[in-house]
């Protein structure tokens, strides 16, 4: 869920980015005011003001579009709760499944303990009895 929120919120700051671009490009292509004592031509023309406005249309409602299908994915409060049940239930299958297994292990383990303890002790028996027939 963590991966959903922090991408939803690369969303949200990406469609923030857009918007101020988008009134940065608006104030920039703006036809001037008519004031008084002054006389100022705009450098735009409409075909590029309209590529602009299109193209900036575009990538808010793609953007809106991406939020919204990420907000749809995000679990909802009913939902959330019983899915952390179920899963808090599997986790506790899994948990009770792994400590037999670990246990059945550690039986295993010290069965074989046991017996290389039982052959080395046969070894060293077998070593002494050598021994002290080599030196009668």
């Amino acid at each position: 869920m963590a991966d959903r929120l922090t991408q939803l919120q690369d969303l949200v700051n990406q469609q923030a980015e857009n918007f101020c671009n988008a009134i940065g490009i608006l104030q920039q292509i703006a036809p001037p005011s008519k004031f008084a004592a002054f006389d100022r031509n705009g450098s735009q023309t409409p075909q590029q003001q309209e590529d602009f406005a299109q193209l900036f249309a575009i990538q808010i409602a793609r953007t809106a579009r991406d939020i919204d299908a990420v907000i749809d994915s995000l679990p909802n409060d009913e939902q959330s709760l019983e899915i952390q049940v179920a899963g808090l239930k599997r986790l506790e299958q899994e948990n009770q499944a792994a400590a037999k297994r670990l246990k059945d292990e550690v039986e295993h383990g010290e069965s074989l303990h046991e017996q290389v303890q039982q052959v080395l002790s046969d070894i060293a028996q077998h070593q002494l009895n050598v021994d002290k027939d080599a030196n009668q």
